[in-house]
């Protein structure tokens, strides 16, 4: 739209504080001033200040710590407790397990120290058993083991200082703490004599010399076979008169076999003569014997090879 001519729009003149409105001034004329009234200003009343939710939580913290703390102690110790109820079994298994495995190892910790320690050591050796040995020959040869502890005792060497005695049939050895090792000897049991031509031989029944003497020695029956411990019969011989009951033995004179069923012998105390056969059933054979020679004493053969059916001649 085109303005008009002439047409100067008007602004508004300012209103007045009380609501006048200002005179308007036209364009040319000298301005006016109007005293305007002064305006009291009256000071506010304070607003009372209100803390806000994190400034009482902040006032109050140092209250509801002494609070807080306790309830944390109280719940692990509650903790605690459900946990010890609930693991009571396995740490009863452990306990046990740990004190068998412990005492298993202490009891083999101490059996080494003791064991391999000169607190179980030989300082004495003790010969048990010994006739016609020398035992005190014996602990010379053994003295080397005095001071091993027991397990470290050699038994090679204890073996070899043995085999060299001849009586020795077999041996046995003993630790007997703290201190002592016993050696506990079978000794050969002499069985007879053998007349070699020179003299006479005791010999056990494995045909090893026990002694010799030149004269034929007292209390053993005479082995006569040819050819010695190394004949045929010597060993059959020797076999019956290590069967024979001690008192049937006492009474032997001499003994002869070819054969180990054919094993006859002498009496001392008589010319009787007892064909014997083989060393089965001695026992059976001596009591047999002994009741027929009761029963029928003026015989001179007594032949119990069968103990079941005994013949007299």
């Amino acid at each position: 739209m085109k303005r008009p001519s002439g047409f100067t729009p008007q602004r508004p003149s300012p209103a007045e504080p009380d609501g006048s409105t200002a005179p308007s001034r036209s364009r040319g004329e000298a301005s006016i001033t109007v005293p305007r009234k002064p305006v009291t200003v009256t000071p506010a009343e304070p607003i009372p200040f209100t803390p806000s939710n994190a400034d009482r939580t902040e006032a109050t913290e140092p209250e509801k710590l002494p609070k807080l703390r306790e309830a944390r102690k109280q719940r692990k110790r509650v903790e605690r407790a459900e946990v010890k109820r609930f693991t009571a079994h396995a740490r009863r298994r452990r306990r046990t397990i740990l004190s068998v495995v412990g005492g298993v190892l202490g009891l083999a910790l101490l059996a080494c120290l003791l064991a391999y320690t000169p607190i179980l050591s030989v300082r004495t050796i003790q010969v048990e058993g010994a006739e016609r040995v020398s035992s005190d020959a014996v602990v010379a040869d053994l003295s080397g083991q005095l001071g091993s502890p027991f397990p470290m005792v050699d038994e090679s060497a204890i073996k070899a200082a043995l085999v060299s005695y001849p009586l020795i049939e077999s041996y046995a050895v003993e630790a007997r703490p703290p201190s002592t090792l016993v050696i506990r000897l079978v000794e050969r049991t002499p069985v007879g004599a053998i007349d070699t031509g020179d003299g006479f031989l005791i010999v056990d029944a494995a045909g090893v010399i026990i002694e010799s003497a030149t004269d034929r020695p007292g209390g053993y029956p005479l082995i006569s076979v040819d050819g010695g411990v190394k004949a045929d019969g010597f060993a059959p011989a020797a076999a019956v008169l290590r069967a024979l009951p001690d008192g049937l033995f006492a009474r032997v004179d001499t003994v002869t076999a070819t054969t180990k069923d054919d094993v006859r012998f002498t009496l001392a105390d008589s010319e009787t003569t007892v064909v014997w056969g083989s060393s089965e059933e001695s026992a059976l054979k001596a009591y047999t014997l002994e009741a027929l020679m009761k029963a029928q004493p003026d015989f001179a053969e007594y032949d119990v090879t069968s103990p079941s059916v005994a013949v007299v001649r």
